[in-house]
């Protein structure tokens, strides 16, 4: 199949498969006497499994592996877990960070009164340094602490 055809039974678009080929996550396609590329059942097979692992937030570098892992038949399922337990954890880890952005951010906007007045909590808490926690505390920029 032409790699219009391939993208469409494989869900990855035809950039994202001449991509792949160029870094050499998955081989070249054989070529047709046209030139055109031409693709298989194995290859959609592949890049499925690509897709998949990137809709689950693997890295290349880390489908890579995978794939390497996958055409291994001798391999240790160990190894696989490792990889996925690893994974985990970095999602783990950015949630955790995206949930503290969000409450500080749900801080910041329920300090502003978004009148018409210039004074705005959120551009001073995005101007310090993230140190001080209580945002109700912090004067004023420009205001006298007293």
């Amino acid at each position: 199949m032409n790699i219009g055809q391939a993208a469409k039974a494989s869900g990855v678009s035809a950039k994202m498969i001449r991509y792949y080929e160029q870094t050499g996550l998955i081989p070249k396609a054989d070529r047709r006497q046209s030139g055109y590329r031409d693709y298989s059942d194995t290859d959609v097979h592949m890049l499925r499994f690509i897709r998949r692992s990137r809709d689950l937030g693997f890295s290349v570098a880390e489908i890579q592996e995978l794939l390497g892992l996958w055409r291994d038949e001798s391999r240790e399922s160990a190894e696989v877990k490792r990889l996925a337990q690893s994974h985990i954890d970095d999602l783990k880890k950015r949630i955790a960070a995206l949930e503290d952005m969000t409450n500080t951010l749900t801080k910041l906007v329920g300090a502003c009164h978004g009148d018409h007045r210039p004074h705005c909590p959120i551009l001073e808490g995005l101007e310090s340094d993230g140190a001080d926690e209580d945002l109700s505390i912090r004067p004023r920029r420009g205001a006298v602490a007293g």
